[in-house]
């Protein structure tokens, strides 16, 4: 049978061999979010590419495709790469983000009235502090996860690291990337199973820093007087949000077809990259609107099921951060472009315009498919005694009501 059994896995052929382990479902989502999103930006950024880059219509799409080509290596290499190897390399690494963080501050190239991007406008640290952070907290929050009710050594320490990170994002200013990181930190702490109590005290301090942000920043002063004046009345919101309104209406259920948006030849700020949404609304109506919403729905839930069978509460941590991350990028975007936001200039993942969220998307979906293979491959060596200390938390915080058979029980059940 030994032998029969090798013959076979010789026999398989090698693509076979090459996607053994892969979440199927999620790749799936995953190449058509891609195809979705190089079809809306090569017709939303040929009017802007042409104007803005000295009649080069194809400039955006072509550096689109280079930033699409490195993150498909990395996210390659990465999906290969045992994830646990990060509890080793995620010092330097995160080292390394904050120094590039401050080398942003200390050039003076200004784009868009920011300090934000390095290498003439091609590299934005503040996207690899996104994902870096959730490496970060989740390698943290493992190795903490037994002191996490401890206040000196659970919430206080993972203040100090969201506000190093989270202050320097602030200071290009780029106030939605820091309240990322901040929201990101908070909920991998959710999750790690950190006290209510300490929760509650999380989301008071988070309230009133942003309070007192929007209170000092004159970017957060008038971005929230636009939103307020956009909940009151839709013709008093910023020009951006009528702009996209425009768009959106002009869209109605099944679009103006592919290429033949208005709006973007007329005034909307940013089509390529903040307002590609309105672009997608435009040309394919909110029918088009819905199928990308799916997508992301797909994607998200998909991350969740990997991270529910991830081998170990790492695997667990990661794959939650990562896909909620690309879920809350997407969720801020199309809620910003309808008026249910103050404005954010969040990236909308695989549609907009920018290789460094495309990168930095691709590589944590490569991490995502680690976790998948891996949590393929083990079915004894899972950790009983963590996992049932974390299902009753994660049951808890999943808001599932319904009666679970643990994990451990489950896998002792089948093996019998």
């Amino acid at each position: 049978m030994g032998t029969g059994t090798l013959m076979k896995n010789n026999s398989m052929p090698t693509a076979a061999r090459f996607v053994r382990g892969f979440d199927m479902p999620l790749l799936v989502v995953v190449v058509a979010l891609v195809v979705f999103g190089l079809v809306m930006l090569y017709s939303a950024s040929w009017d802007f590419s042409r104007a803005a880059y000295d009649g080069d219509a194809m400039y955006m799409f072509n550096r689109q495709m280079m930033w699409l080509g490195l993150g498909s290596v990395i996210a390659l290499f990465l999906a290969f790469f045992d994830y646990h190897h990060w509890r080793r390399l995620v010092v330097p690494v995160m080292a390394f983000t904050v120094l590039m963080l401050i080398t942003v501050l200390l050039m003076s190239e200004i784009r868009f009235n920011a300090k934000r991007a390095i290498f003439a406008g091609s590299v934005q640290p503040s996207e690899l502090a996104k994902l870096v952070s959730i490496l970060y907290l989740a390698v943290w929050l493992y190795a903490k996860r037994d002191l996490l009710q401890d206040l000196s050594l659970g919430l206080i320490p993972l203040g100090v690291i969201l506000g190093v990170v989270g202050g320097l994002i602030y200071q290009q200013p780029d106030l939605s990337a820091a309240a990322t990181v901040l929201m990101l930190g908070g909920l991998l702490f959710f999750l790690a199973g950190g006290d209510l109590k300490q929760i509650g005290v999380l989301l008071l301090i988070a309230i009133v820093a942003a309070w007192i942000v929007a209170s000092i920043s004159l970017t957060g002063q008038e971005r929230v007087a636009d939103f307020i004046a956009g909940i009151k009345d839709p013709l008093q919101a910023s020009y951006h949000v009528r702009r996209s309104f425009e768009a959106i209406v002009n869209g109605g259920w099944f679009g103006v077809g592919i290429g033949r948006s208005l709006s973007k030849v007329t005034g909307l700020p940013v089509p390529p990259t903040d307002s590609i949404f309105a672009v997608v609304v435009e040309e394919l109506g909110w029918f088009g609107a819905v199928m990308l919403i799916g997508l992301y729905g797909l994607l998200v839930w998909r991350g969740l099921v990997i991270a529910r069978r991830a081998p170990d509460m790492l695997g667990t941590l990661l794959a939650s951060g990562l896909v909620l991350w690309v879920g809350m990028e997407a969720l801020i975007n199309m809620a910003v472009m309808v008026g249910l936001l103050p404005f954010a200039g969040n990236a909308l993942p695989f549609v907009s315009s920018g290789g460094s969220n495309l990168v930095t998307t691709l590589a944590a979906l490569g991490i995502l498919f680690n976790i998948s293979r891996q949590a393929s491959a083990s079915t004894h060596d899972t950790n009983h005694e963590e996992w049932r200390s974390f299902s009753a938390v994660a049951n808890l915080r999943w808001w599932n009501g319904r009666r679970r058979v643990p994990r451990a029980r489950r896998l002792r059940s089948t093996q019998e």
